[in-house]
């Protein structure tokens, strides 16, 4: 607000002050409020601006993003090609799997578009009940100025002064009508500025409104697919479980799926290298009143976050601070013999279908595909070619090149893959080796 009125106030004539026992303390108390009032009073018209990702930064990194995006499936193209070359009965499972993370990876979405609608909503009621409050406060403002002045009357200077007036108690009249005229004007322009922005506000409530309604749509038709897609799933495992169980006790299946999945690691770690480091951004706070767009453009989500410190070289400073992924029963350890062969080159993790997986630290997701004996797979970078795999999911909630933080939900565990429990098979691993993720958590 413009505090020009308050300013000339402030600034009056040394005889202003000079005499205060001349004018009443009702008054004098009536002036300070004003004088205080306009002051302190919110620019609530105002709207707070952030810094934004340039659009040549944003195309860039789309760019980059589109890129490693190609490369990966490319990379995907190679193993079906390679996987295609002996049958598996879990493959019949591939595409409904895939599908079913799909859908979930969408309702997942749609949920925190949701919310943060829900949020968005109930931040531009608030102001509109701050507005309203507003607006009875400088009405009652103004009804008491005007009074004010029509107590006062307009005298005219020169005909108090030819009327014998005492020049001080003239000064002081005339000054303060001033002021009350300086601060009826802001009120007005307030006042205005005010029933503009709860406008504008009532708009934004109608658009959110909405688009609040879209998203509540399509959850239903998502969550009806999705029914769908896990009946047809139990459907084709009831027929092929004896099957699937068969082959998951050949040890060659065993060590042809470990031997993919090292040849995956050792690509994408080739992938990694040749890729340059990413920059650091300090990405803009957000504020409540904010309003974000709420883009389905992966990229442009991407485009406007923070590089994670894990990416920098601190991954090695976790060992011991890790937490497990996801909350269950460890059944299975890094080292120790399977019944199929060869031992766990990590660990499973027992845990009801749909429990949250949790990324154990700051990366980007490099792959997130169906993978033959690990179901539903998701692999994170944390740099300095350190790499944590999730497998067996029901869901993958993140896509390749997005940045995730410590804590952030990436998946869902299920029995992907044809796996006979649920749960979540977790490795750690180092320049391609893996590496007992029990020395890296704190189970405390």
């Amino acid at each position: 607000m413009n505090l020009s009125p308050s300013a000339s106030i402030v600034a009056a004539p040394t005889a202003v002050h000079s005499a205060p026992a001349a004018f009443s303390p009702p008054w004098r108390l009536f002036v300070l409020g004003l004088v205080l009032f306009i002051a302190a009073s919110p620019a609530l018209a105002a709207e707070k601006s952030t810094a934004r990702a340039t659009p040549a930064e944003v195309a860039e990194k789309r760019s980059d993003l589109k890129e490693l995006r190609g490369q990966i499936e490319s990379l995907r193209k190679e193993m079906n090609a390679a996987e295609g070359k002996r049958a598996s009965a879990a493959d019949q499972l591939k595409e409904m799997e895939r599908e079913i993370s799909i859908t979930q990876r969408e309702l997942h979405h749609l949920s925190g578009q949701r919310s943060k609608l829900q949020a968005t909503l109930k931040n531009l009621g608030d102001e509109a009940q701050a507005l309203e409050k507003r607006l009875d406060y400088l009405h009652a403002q103004l009804e008491n100025l005007v009074y004010r002045q029509y107590v006062q009357g307009n005298p005219d200077a020169l005909r108090l002064l030819l009327n014998g007036e005492d020049p001080n108690q003239l000064a002081r009249d005339l000054y303060y009508l001033g002021a009350i005229g300086r601060a009826r004007s802001q009120m007005l322009k307030e006042t205005e500025t005010v029933l503009e922005r709860k406008k504008s506000l009532a708009q934004d409530m109608r658009e959110r409104a909405e688009e609040l309604a879209s998203i509540e749509a399509r959850q239903k038709e998502q969550h009806v697919k999705l029914v769908a897609q896990r009946e047809q799933r139990k459907v084709v495992l009831e027929r092929i479980s004896s099957k699937i169980s068969a082959q998951r006790k050949e040890i060659g299946n065993l060590q042809r799926d470990e031997k993919q999945l090292a040849q995956l690691i050792a690509r994408l770690n080739r992938i990694i290298a040749a890729r340059p480091p990413p920059r650091k951004e300090k990405a803009p706070p957000a504020t409540p009143s904010e309003k974000r767009p709420m883009s389905r453009d992966s990229a442009t989500e991407i485009a406007n976050e923070a590089i994670p410190e894990a990416l920098s070289g601190s991954f090695a400073a976790l060992k011991g601070k890790l937490r497990l992924p996801v909350q269950g029963v460890v059944t299975n350890r890094f080292g120790t013999q399977r019944q199929e062969g060869s031992t766990w080159k990590g660990l499973f993790i027992r845990a009801q279908v749909g429990s949250d997986i949790k990324a154990v630290a700051n990366g980007r997701v490099v792959f997130a595909e169906w993978m033959r004996g690990f179901g539903n797979l998701l692999i994170v970078n944390h740099g300095d070619s350190y790499l944590s795999i999730y497998a067996y999911n029901d869901a993958m909630l993140k896509q390749v090149g997005e940045t995730v933080k410590g804590g952030d939900s990436i998946a869902t565990a299920g029995n992907s893959g044809g796996n006979p429990e649920s749960g979540l098979y977790f490795e750690l691993r180092h320049q391609g080796q893996p590496i007992d993720p029990l020395k890296w958590v704190n189970l405390r």
